[in-house]
């Protein structure tokens, strides 16, 4: 097993090369870290979930970020959350540049089970159940169903365009979740 600083250099390095809006090569990464294929693939894993762990800590901070300078309470608190992350994302140079050279890999890492896919779920049931906690929100489902699925609406839309789209729908995204949170939008 790789020593926990040795991983978090690997994956930290990743990152540099990913905001650099770099390719992520798996032999630079090893030369640049001065390790063998085989030893950087023992710490990270392989490119595709070395990569995913790079945009699932990234999304986290956008998340957390967002969180934090959010306002109000209840929906609009959520709606605010999602709001914000989604014009981060979608301002994202990074992550532009990546949904340009690698766009089937994005799907994949975006849509398929793994550590990129389950951040934003696991943190917009945190933030519901937070709600509920304080009283703010009813909601009819689990905070894990129920996010879930506010975070798959976020991915239609805000992807849209790998699905054929013009542009990102955020708008569209964000009544949608109001609907399902039981408030409209003004």
């Amino acid at each position: 097993m790789p020593s926990d600083h040795a991983r978090r250099r690997a994956i930290d390095t990743a990152a540099s090369m990913y905001l650099a809006e770099k390719p992520l090569d798996m032999s630079l990464l090893a030369e640049h870290l001065g390790v063998g294929r085989a030893t950087l693939y023992r710490w990270v894993g392989n490119r595709d979930t070395l990569l995913g762990t790079v945009l699932a800590e990234a999304t986290e901070r956008t998340y957390r970020k967002a969180m934090s300078q959010a306002v109000g309470q209840g929906a609009d608190y959520i709606l605010d959350v999602f709001g914000r992350v989604m014009h981060t994302v979608e301002s994202s140079t990074e992550l532009r540049a990546l949904i340009k050279r690698e766009p089937m890999l994005f799907v994949k890492l975006a849509m398929l089970p793994g550590s990129f896919e389950s951040i934003p779920a696991s943190i917009t049931a945190e933030i519901l159940q937070t709600q509920v906690n304080a009283g703010h929100i009813t909601i009819a489902l689990s905070p894990q169903v129920l996010g879930g699925a506010l975070v798959r609406i976020c991915d239609v839309h805000l992807y849209a365009p790998l699905l054929g789209h013009e542009k990102a729908e955020i708008e569209t995204a964000l009544d949608l979740i109001a609907l399902l949170l039981g408030v409209t939008r003004t």
